[in-house]
């Protein structure tokens, strides 16, 4: 709204001659003239287009601004940094995230994410959801368990080679990397609060070789 007002409180500025409004003088006796000698109005702007010119890029200006707003509201940029998340993504490749996917609903199991980890608010981790709040979360086997039902998983590098259980509270979300044994996930830190994630990995931009949609599964019939 604060844009569109200055739009406008600007065109109405130049309307009015407050930029290329008329030329106006006083003579010696204090009587107001006009330039030219004839008296006619002259605006400079109708005559050298100054303000269908200034109107133009003002909105352009505008317009441009507008953009970067909403693109950046509702759209990120993040790269894809070691082997954590191999072999679906690989090092150095770079993502649009989408801000606005968990505007509209939770995060699902299976979904790749961005987040920021706990302790590390400066960097972010991209991992895949696991487990999803209220749900007993175990690593043990070399396999994931969601409330005694196994996962599976065709997606991983690896096996994991750890033990590990999580009783996820409201808001909480186990989530790890598909090189299960090599990625710094919620088996070293525990689980991660929905405060804590970015957004949704949306399309991956380079290297063109790999660009595409980024690859999530849906897991959701494990609770079947």
């Amino acid at each position: 709204m604060c844009l569109f007002a200055l739009y406008y409180d600007a065109a109405a500025f130049i309307d009015e001659g407050g930029i290329l409004g008329e030329f106006q003088i006083e003579d010696e006796k204090g009587g107001e003239l006009t330039c030219p000698s004839d008296r006619e109005r002259v605006s400079l702007a109708r005559t050298f287009g100054g303000r269908s010119l200034l109107r133009e890029i003002l909105e352009t200006v505008l317009l441009t601004v507008m953009l970067f707003l909403v693109i950046n509201t509702v759209t990120g940029r993040s790269q894809v940094n070691g082997s954590s998340m191999e072999p679906t993504l690989h090092n150095g490749q770079y993502l649009i995230i989408s801000k606005i996917a968990y505007w509209i609903r939770p995060p699902e199991r299976g979904d790749i994410i961005v987040l920021r980890p706990p302790g590390n608010a400066g960097e972010d981790y991209i991992k895949r959801v696991i487990g999803l709040p209220g749900e007993r979360i175990e690593a043990r086997g070399g396999k994931v368990w969601v409330d005694g039902v196994l996962l599976e998983e065709p997606y991983i590098s690896s096996f994991p080679d750890y033990l590990e259980s999580w009783d996820l509270g409201e808001g909480e979300y186990v989530v790890l990397g598909d090189n299960r044994n090599n990625s710094d996930d919620s088996h070293k830190w525990g689980p991660l609060v929905r405060e804590s994630i970015v957004g949704k990995a949306w399309l991956c931009y380079w290297p063109p070789e790999q660009w595409g949609l980024v690859e999530h599964y849906d897991l959701s019939g494990v609770e079947e």
